[in-house]
């Protein structure tokens, strides 16, 4: 009975068995700044935060994606740079960075 049991794989990404300590910040980071760009680019009034949250998440992302190890680090890093683009492009779209 015990190869009828199915585990789920671990949600990681260091999937090479490697800690990557820097590259997993790099990731949080981009992840959440393309969360705030892409969840305040559907307010008009939140532009600026918008656009700001959205370049810093861009150049996060590019600088992660520089330096990932793994597949799975890439995968969040280009999730997580595609909304960050978003957000700054409606960002800019709406008032831009500075007003």
């Amino acid at each position: 009975m015990a190869q009828t049991i199915h585990r789920f794989p671990a949600l990681t990404l260091n999937t090479d068995g490697h800690r990557h300590p820097r590259e997993n910040a790099l990731v949080g980071i981009t992840a959440v700044l393309g969360l705030l760009a892409f969840t305040t680019s559907f307010f008009h009034g939140l532009h600026l935060l918008s656009s700001w949250s959205g370049l810093f998440g861009v150049v996060t992302g590019l600088w992660g994606q520089f330096v990932s190890v793994t597949t799975a680090e890439r995968f969040v890093l280009i999730v997580s740079l595609v909304a960050s683009a978003f957000g700054l492009y409606l960002g800019l779209a709406r008032g831009g960075l500075w007003g």
